[in-house]
């Protein structure tokens, strides 16, 4: 008996361990690989100042939801596609014609960082993108003059995660912070990380 708790033991830390790896998958893939391509590539001697993703904020907004029931359903799905519980988001100002009061839960918000963050861009990259419809790709255009790339998504219901009948919100907005600094190295950094760009037809 003490040996089959042992072989327990022993699978149940293989298993946690198989799981670390597939997690960390991209996080991985970017420090042994993707650096030193990006730095051959840009002409960077000094690894510590290759460009590298920051963050990855995720923006949804919800209107005006009184229902604590369906704002918490909200709340669920979209910690469901992040792996990290939302914060609420308040109105600031009050504007009469929404029936929006300062104050008022109007959007959900989170932060996402290290290998949590390096997961959500692999499932992102790898499985949601592709599953759009008519999807040939994310456009060029999208990114800011710091580098910087915005994507909307418009249903939730392509993340694997989300079961479609418990919907409240359907869009968000992704927004991936690099330190590139510029377009021309934020894209040759997205695109080494797995994002599917459109082709631009020459």
């Amino acid at each position: 008996m003490w040996q089959r708790d042992r072989r327990k033991s022993a699978k149940s830390t293989q298993k946690h361990k198989e799981s670390l790896v597939l997690m960390g998958r991209l996080k991985q893939k970017y420090e042994t690989e993707i650096v030193k391509r990006l730095a051959t590539e840009i002409g960077i001697k000094n690894e510590i100042g290759v460009p590298k993703v920051e963050k990855v904020v995720i923006n949804q907004g919800i209107g005006v939801i009184k229902n604590k029931e369906l704002l918490e359903q909200a709340k669920q799905a979209l910690a469901g596609i992040s792996g990290q519980i939302p914060a609420v988001r308040q109105a600031k100002v009050s504007v009469a014609s929404f029936g929006i009061r300062r104050g008022m839960v109007v959007g959900l918000k989170l932060t996402l960082r290290g290998v949590r963050m390096y997961d959500f861009l692999d499932r992102l990259f790898s499985i949601v993108l592709p599953r759009l419809r008519d999807f040939r790709g994310v456009p060029e255009k999208s990114f800011d003059k710091s580098g910087n790339y915005n994507l909307g998504i418009e249903d939730i219901s392509v993340f694997p995660e989300v079961d479609s009948a418990k919907i409240v919100i359907k869009g968000l907005e992704i927004t991936i912070v690099t330190n590139a600094k510029n377009k021309k190295n934020a894209k040759l950094l997205l695109e080494l990380l797995g994002m599917p760009f459109e082709k631009v037809q020459s």
